[in-house]
């Protein structure tokens, strides 16, 4: 399993949406919160594509997904939003060419499809966090000093446990 290199200060972050269509001012609002984190957010015209209930063809929501993993320039991808139509990508991805480029891709709720992919298809780590949509609400939306810890840190963030849970085999 290969995890990306962390993430610093002024990385360019590719927005996707591989789901559902989003409101421009919530869109909006999360661009200024990207920014305040200190990543410099990218995206292509067609991440604001509408068809129905997603955001554009399966076919070109995954070319923009594997346009950004291919772009050196890109540090981390971060999805939008989720959707049910996130799934509808995965038969047009190219595990081999995703499994070339190492980067962060965080998502979740229906982005967890992408990220199962990646992990599961490509030996990649996959972040399950806040999409755009939560960092567009502050505070409300998302712990900031967890995702930078998660996004910034120079080792993984660490296990996950709760108590009363109990491990059934490793």
């Amino acid at each position: 399993m290969r995890r990306p290199p962390a993430l610093r200060a002024g990385d360019r972050i590719a927005l996707i949406a591989p789901g559902s269509p989003f409101d421009r001012t919530v869109f909006d609002r999360g661009l200024d919160e990207l920014r305040a984190l200190g990543f410099t957010p990218v995206f292509e015209p067609s991440v604001f594509e509408r068809r129905k209930y997603v955001a554009g063809p399966a076919e070109g929501r995954a070319n923009a997904f594997a346009s950004a993993w291919a772009d050196p320039s890109i540090a981390g991808v971060l999805a939008v939003r989720g959707g049910y139509g996130s799934a509808q990508v995965l038969p047009w991805l190219d595990a081999e060419q995703l499994r070339a480029g190492c980067k962060v891709l965080l998502g979740c709720s229906d982005v967890t499809a992408l990220l199962s992919y990646v992990t599961t298809r490509c030996g990649l780590v996959g972040f399950h966090g806040p999409m755009l949509v939560h960092l567009a609400a502050g505070d409300a939306g998302y712990d900031r000093a967890s995702l930078l810890g998660q996004l910034t840190g120079a080792h993984p963030y660490g296990e996950l446990a709760a108590d009363g849970l109990e491990v059934l085999k490793r």
